[in-house]
C-alpha cells in the first residue's frame, strides 16, 4: 500500500495519579496525554484517520534537572508536532519509506547518545503508530494482520544490513497471542502491605502490594530500586521476605533506572542482598535486570566491566540507552542481553530489533510500561506484545490512574463494548480487567491497530493551546 498524509492534529487531556509514582529520583503525580491523529489517502482513493496516544512522561526522555516536568511534556509535545510536519512534507509512499525518511532526519541525524534522541524519536514514534492505525484501517485488517502481509512495506536491512535474509512475517507466530501475564510495576514508594498505606483510597482499587495480588492474581512484577545502597538493600530484603510470605511462587525483574555509577556496584548489592535467605530466594527468581547505568554510562566498558559476574545472576538490557539504532548493537558487544519494547521508542524499531535478538544467542525483548493508558495507547502497545508474543509485559498505568475515567463517556461505553474481555465496570467508568494474573487480548485482532476505535476529540484541548496560556 502506497499512501500520503491529507491532514493531522494533536489533542491533549490533563490526568492526575490515583496514586504518586515515583520511578528513579523522581516522582509523578500528573501528566498530559495526547492524542495523535493523522489522516491518511491511499493510492486507492481511501481516505481515512487513524490515532495514537501517549503520556507525555515528564523525566524520563530528558532527565535534565534543570528542566521542570511542564518543559519536559512541552519538549514531547513540540517534538510530535514537528514530526507531524515531516510526515506531511513526505510524498507518496509506503509507510515503512516514509518512517524511513523522517526517523533519519529527525533521530539518526544527531550524534549518538547526545542531546534530544529520546524526545525526537518520541514524536516520530506517536506519528508511525497513528499511520500504522490509518493503513489498517483502510485495509481492514488488525495489526498483526498487517504485519504477516507486509502492509507496511517493512524492510528491517535498511535498519540492520544483517537482516538482508530475515523476515518478519515467517518470524511471527501463525496468530498473535490471545492473552498475556501482567507484570505489575512495584514503586519506591508504593506500600507493601494495608497497614503499611499513609493515606488510604476510598476509590475500590486495590492500593497496597498485597491488595493487588489478591484482586488481580499476581505473580510475576517489575521492582524499581535506586535509592542509594542501603535503602535499595532494605528495599529488596523487605520485598523478598514479603513474596516469601504471601506467594507460592513468584517472578521479578529490577529496574536501576539509570542509578548505579557502574556495575560493580549493582554486584556488591546484590552480594549483600544473597546473604539473607529471603534475598537468596528473590534473587533466584529474578529474570532480568533492566538500565542500571545511567544512559550515557551504558556502552563504558569500563562501567561494564562486572558484567560476566553481575549475568551470573541475571541477564541485564537497555531501557533509556535505546537513544538510536546503534544502542542495541553496541549494548550486545558489551554482553548486554536484550532491549526494552516500548511504543513510544518506535514500533519499526521494536521489529527491527526482534530480527536482531534473533540472530544472537540468548538475547531477548522484554515489555515494558511508560503508564501506558486506555484505550489508545493501551490497547496498541498490547498488539505490539500479542504480535510478538512477548510472555509477560509491566503494565502500571491501571495502579497509579484511575481506569478510563480521564476518557468520555462515550469512549468508556465504546471501549466496554468492543472489548468486554479486557475492561470492566468500575463504577460510572471501566476499568481494567486482569483475572489469574493475565489479561485476555483476544478483542485486539480487529480491524486497526489495536481496534482503539474512534476517539472523541471535542472532549480534548488541541495541541497548539495546552501549556501556552
Amino acid at each position: 500500500m502506497h499512501l500520503w498524509i491529507v491532514d493531522s492534529g494533536l489533542f491533549v487531556t490533563d490526568c492526575r495519579t490515583r496514586l504518586p509514582f515515583r520511578f528513579g529520583a523522581d516522582t509523578m503525580t500528573e501528566a498530559p496525554l495526547c492524542l495523535a491523529m493523522l489522516e491518511i489517502e491511499t493510492d486507492e482513493g481511501t481516505r481515512v484517520r487513524g490515532y495514537a496516544s501517549d503520556l507525555l512522561v515528564p523525566k524520563w526522555f530528558d532527565k535534565d534537572p534543570n528542566k521542570t516536568p511542564r518543559q519536559n511534556s512541552l519538549d514531547l509535545l513540540a517534538s510530535a508536532e514537528a514530526a507531524a510536519l515531516s510526515f506531511r512534507s513526505e510524498p507518496e509512499s509506503t509507510l515503512f519509506d516514509s518512517w524511513w525518511s523522517v526517523y533519519r532526519q529527525r533521530v539518526e541525524s544527531q550524534p549518538f547518545g547526545q542531546g534530544d534522541q529520546l524526545v525526537r524519536a518520541f514524536g516520530v514514534a506517536l506519528c508511525e503508530r497513528a499511520l500504522m492505525d490509518a493503513a489498517c484501517r483502510a485495509a481492514e485488517v488488525s495489526f498483526f494482520g498487517a504485519l504477516k502481509q507486509d502492509l507496511f512495506g517493512f524492510r528491517p536491512e535498511l535498519l540492520y544490513p544483517e537482516l538482508d535474509d530475515w523476515s518478519l512475517p515467517s518470524s511471527l507466530s501463525e496468530a498473535p497471542a490471545s492473552r498475556v501475564r501482567v507484570r505489575h510495576t512495584v514503586g519506591l514508594n508504593d506500600a507493601l502491605r494495608q497497614e503499611e498505606l499513609e493515606t488510604p483510597l476510598d476509590d475500590g482499587l486495590p492500593q497496597a502490594l498485597e491488595q493487588d495480588i489478591a484482586s488481580y492474581g499476581l505473580d510475576t512484577f517489575k521492582v524499581k530500586i535506586g535509592g542509594g545502597h542501603e535503602l535499595d538493600l532494605a528495599r529488596l530484603r523487605s520485598l523478598a521476605a514479603f513474596f516469601d510470605d504471601t506467594l507460592d511462587d513468584y517472578q521479578i525483574t529490577v529496574d536501576g533506572n539509570e542509578q548505579f555509577d557502574t556495575l560493580d556496584d549493582l554486584l556488591v548489592l546484590f552480594d549483600a542482598l544473597g546473604r539473607d535467605p529471603h534475598g537468596q530466594r528473590l534473587l533466584e527468581r529474578l529474570l532480568y535486570i533492566e538500565q542500571p547505568l545511567h544512559r550515557r554510562a551504558t556502552f563504558e566498558p569500563k562501567r561494564n566491566r562486572a558484567m560476566a559476574q553481575v549475568r551470573d545472576i541475571a541477564p541485564v538490557i537497555i531501557d533509556e540507552a535505546d537513544c538510536a539504532l546503534d544502542a542495541l548493537p553496541r549494548a550486545l558487544e558489551l554482553g548486554y542481553r536484550g532491549i526494552s519494547v516500548k511504543n513510544c521508542k518506535g514500533v519499526f524499531r521494536a521489529l527491527a530489533s526482534r530480527g536482531l535478538c534473533e540472530t544472537v544467542h540468548d538475547a531477548f525483548q522484554s515489555a515494558e510500561d511508560l503508564t501506558n493508558l486506555p484505550v489508545v495507547a493501551l490497547q496498541q502497545d498490547l498488539a505490539t506484545v500479542a504480535a510478538l508474543d512477548l510472555p509477560h509485559v509491566e503494565r502500571n498505568g491501571h495502579h497509579y490512574f484511575s481506569g478510563l475515567q480521564h476518557l468520555s463517556e462515550r469512549e468508556t461505553h465504546a471501549a466496554l463494548a468492543a472489548h468486554p474481555g479486557l475492561y470492566t465496570r468500575y463504577g460510572s467508568s471501566a476499568r481494567l480487567a486482569i483475572e489469574g494474573g493475565e489479561l485476555k487480548l483476544h478483542s485486539l485482532a480487529q480491524s486497526g491497530y489495536g481496534a482503539v476505535g474512534d476517539p472523541d476529540l471535542p472532549a480534548r484541548r488541541r495541541g497548539k493551546d495546552w501549556g501556552r496560556e
